[in-house]
């Protein structure tokens, strides 16, 4: 990190960003309501140049002589303005300054351009950068604290699955052959990998996350949502942010952006963040903690204006992680329907071992294999907007990369059950989309365009036994098990590879039939080819020629190989109709017919007979059909209540489901008959005055298998007289019934070493209820719910220093995120653990 940071301030002395003049400024500050405010302070950013306005709002600045420049115009209870000025004089500068916390005057870009969220008929949650940086959410899994209706499941960045009202991604482990439901984009560029989610926001301007169906708005089908984040560009104005963090367990976050111009027509950015942590977890067999953070991540951006209709971005990034971590503990035990020699505890104890604590939340592990969640992403993008007529043509093309080397003890003990477990991947993929969006005509706007991706993976995975592989495995009496040597050594390895590629047209309509009353058609075309090839050999343990001995092994991993080849093509659409009834009331209703392509598997099959099962190496592709209703309201000046009611109904769902036999590594795909989820969910957010806001989000989601007869068994039902389950009716995994964001601010004007700024006192919740953590509903499975509380003060400005203080899990709650079993179903399970009470300090100079 020492060096990034070395690196990121060699490129700030070396930007140049000024042109003389010797003209003064002349403006009017006023409020939206074009009302003259009086002494509102006016500053030439990163200088102690500044103003005020007198009681007609009037102002006048020297530059002293130096162009371009960015004016700062603040004024006590209204949101500061960043105003670049780049040539001068100025005809009629006027300057109108918004309410601080005018919530329904936030934009977003989701539908192309640039509009009002609270006009919008889609359920969507906004975060901007600002909030994400005070609320300490420098990655996914801290946005699902503030928006409720998002979960994400990650026990590794590959083991990762983001959902939107319960729905995206299968639940538990990941596999390389089916496509996310929920888009991940950042700056308009579709990132395929989960992984991404894990890792740390770079130079963050807004975060979007936009619930149900999306696939006329969006390339990349999404069958639950996206999230939308765009970054902050370049600026031909120049600036500069540093922030550094420092929190217990040697937590260390540092941050800098520093942009300008370059000449007349280029403009750049670099972006860096870098975080630290010592270990949550404590690994007594090394003595040294686990579960470390370290994240390094840089963004470089040039901005290419050759005319005032048009602008090019050439972007780059890269991050990685090199993290000690990912381990899971022990939670717990379950019986299962085998035979008591093959109970865990019985098994333990025949090989003299005992687990090191039977509280996971002492977070003590005694792994002897080590954990290792390496990972690198990164890519380069070029994008071209310019407008014609009377709308915007978008061209974006991309080339991204994600290199995945980890390290795992899946039995999650101190024994050499498996003594490796690992599967690198290499995967990359090449993106273009290109779109107009635009007024048609008076009554008709809309988007158009056409997506594709190219995407290839490639898996060499390892997984060995060790020597007390052959206890775990032991599914008879016979003495042979116990032949030295016969598993040590002995494993499988994997080349699985997919190349995966989709192209679509899609477009949406906006109709003003009158002034109040749209109606939004949209449609998608989808072409979807995969072609994926597996192939598994055996290789180690002891060299014999006895048929038993060899049957023996067999029971444990057999070779396995299958290709499998398959194209797809889909019509989806849907129709929303909006009602603006008066100002402050946008009702809308929404269906929608979407798709996720069919998927194919790539981390090994079950078998019958000791063949593969061959039937699942393709499944089938998704069917949705989604009903929304929702409405957004500003009952009183500068308050949000928003209301949205969803019902999904799914065919051939997607699941991911963990097999008994050891043989088929991180589980395989199938398909449930019929899933549904149905729900409400709540937004809502109160500026009760100038010092207090209030923001909250509520969300109530009930989501089943309606039909799913050939599920796998339970845990605990592992070694019944039949393989799979009737589990019609029961609770979706990752599913709470109900979860909820609630938190406010307290603040008041104030100065600190001579900066104009806030002080306040912030307190934010989140909770959740119990959800399975199963693909089949396990009593042992079972997450309890939980509730976590954090808070934060000090003082921020727009220019200048800014200091506070944070601390999270302020009430140290023990919980689980994720629970799972361990490799062959032998009844232990694991549980990844929530973090402890964290607190710190977090400093920050703008310029």
């Amino acid at each position: 990190m020492k060096n990034s940071i070395k690196n990121i301030l060699t490129i700030v002395s070396v930007l140049t960003f000024s042109i003389s003049f010797a003209q003064n400024i002349e403006g009017v500050v006023t409020t939206n309501q074009n009302i003259p405010l009086e002494a509102a302070n006016v500053v030439i950013k990163g200088t102690t140049s500044n103003t005020i306005s007198d009681s007609n709002g009037k102002f006048t600045l020297d530059t002293k002589g130096k162009l371009p420049l960015t004016l700062l115009v603040q004024y006590v209870g209204y949101k500061t303005a960043e105003i670049e000025i780049t040539s001068l004089p100025i005809p009629s500068l006027q300057i109108n300054l918004t309410e601080e916390n005018a919530l329904v005057e936030v934009v977003v870009s989701s539908r192309r351009r640039i509009e009002k969220v609270q006009d919008v008929p889609i359920a969507i949650s906004v975060i901007t950068g600002k909030q994400a940086e005070q609320t300490g959410a420098f990655n996914v899994n801290r946005i699902k604290e503030l928006v409720p209706s998002v979960q994400l499941y990650s026990s590794n960045p590959r083991n990762t699955g983001i959902n939107i009202r319960s729905l995206g991604s299968p639940f538990g482990l990941t596999n390389d052959g089916i496509d996310p439901g929920v888009g991940f984009y950042v700056n308009g560029v579709y990132y395929a990998r989960p992984a991404a989610t894990t890792l740390d926001f770079i130079d963050i301007e807004q975060i979007e996350v936009l619930r149900g169906p999306q696939g006329s708005l969006f390339g990349k089908n999404t069958t639950s949502g996206a999230f939308n984040i765009t970054t902050r560009k370049p600026s031909f104005t120049s600036g500069a942010d540093f922030e550094v963090s420092y929190g217990n367990y040697n937590f260390l976050q540092a941050k800098a952006s520093v942009t300008g111009a370059l000449s007349s027509k280029i403009a750049s950015r670099i972006s860096f963040s870098g975080t630290q942590r010592d270990g949550l977890i404590d690994n007594v067999a090394t003595g040294r903690p686990t579960n470390t953070l370290n994240n390094q991540g840089i963004r470089g951006q040039l901005l290419y204006t050759p005319s005032e209709r048009t602008n090019i971005i050439l972007a780059a990034d890269i991050t990685t992680q090199r993290p000690d971590g990912y381990a899971q503990v022990v939670a717990g035990v379950a019986p299962t329907q085998r035979a008591a020699y093959r109970q865990f505890d019985a098994i333990i104890a025949d090989l003299n071992y005992q687990l090191p604590s039977l509280n996971a939340f002492d977070r003590k592990i005694d792994h002897d294999t080590p954990w290792r969640s390496g990972q690198d992403m990164g890519g380069i993008s070029l994008n071209v907007d310019t407008k014609i007529g009377n709308g915007t043509l978008t061209a974006t093309t991309a080339w991204r990369f994600w290199n995945w080397d980890p390290s795992n003890d899946r039995d999650f003990t101190g024994l050499q059950v498996l003594a490796k477990s690992q599967n690198p991947t290499r995967q990359t993929q090449i993106t273009q989309e290109v779109r107009y969006a635009g007024q048609l005509t008076s009554k008709l706007s809309g988007v158009v365009g056409v997506f594709f991706i190219d995407q290839t993976s490639q898996t060499d995975g390892t997984e060995e036994s060790g020597n007390a592989q052959w206890r775990f495995a032991q599914s008879t009496t016979s003495n042979l098990w116990k032949t030295p040597g016969l598993f040590e050594g002995y494993g499988i390895k994997t080349d699985a590879r997919i190349r995966a590629s989709s192209a679509a047209v899609f477009g949406q309509l906006d109709w003003a039939i009158t002034e109040r009353l749209h109606v939004l058609p949209g449609i998608r075309y989808n072409f979807d080819k995969k072609d994926a090839d597996y192939n598994r050999t055996t290789y180690g343990g002891l060299q014999t020629n006895d048929p038993a001995l060899i049957a023996l092994k067999k029971l444990v991993y057999t070779d396995q190989s299958f290709s499998s080849n398959t194209d797809d093509t889909d019509f989806s659409g849907n129709i929303t109709v909006s009602f603006k009834a008066t100002d402050k009331i946008n009702a809308y209703a929404t269906f929608a017919k979407s798709y996720k392509p069919v998927g194919v598997n790539v981390a090994g099959l079950p078998t019958l007979a000791g063949q593969p099962i061959l039937e699942l190496a393709v499944i089938k592709p998704e069917e949705v059909n989604h009903y929304e209703i929702g409405v957004k309201t500003s009952p009183f000046k500068n308050s949000i209540f928003n209301l949205t009611f969803f019902n999904t109904d799914i065919k051939d769902f997607q699941t991911n489901v963990q097999a008994a036999e050891l043989g088929v590594n991180r589980g395989y795909l199938a398909n449930a008959d019929k899933v549904q989820v149905k729900g409400v969910e709540l937004d809502a957010s109160f500026v009760i005055s100038k010092h207090l806001t209030i923001n909250g989000a509520a969300t109530y989601t009930d989501g089943k298998y309606v039909k799913f007869t050939n599920a796998p068994l339970p845990l605990e039902e592992t070694g019944a007289a039949v393989s799979f389950k009737d589990v019609s009716g029961t609770a979706l995994p990752g599913a709470s019934k109900w979860a909820g964001s609630l938190g406010g601010e307290l603040s008041d004007n104030a100065k600190f070493f001579g900066n104009a700024g806030k002080i306040f006192i912030a307190v934010d919740s989140y909770a959740r209820s119990e959800f399975s953590s199963s693909p089949s509903a396990s009593k042992y499975l079972v997450v309890q719910g939980y509730a976590l509380f954090n808070a934060r003060l000090g003082f921020r400005a727009t220019d200048g220093l800014s200091v506070q203080f944070w601390g999270r899990n302020l009430l140290d709650k023990d919980y689980y995120e994720q629970l799972l079993p361990a490799g062959g179903n032998t009844g232990q399970y694991a549980g990844v653990l929530g973090d402890q009470r964290t607190y710190g300090i977090t400093l920050k100079y703008s310029l």
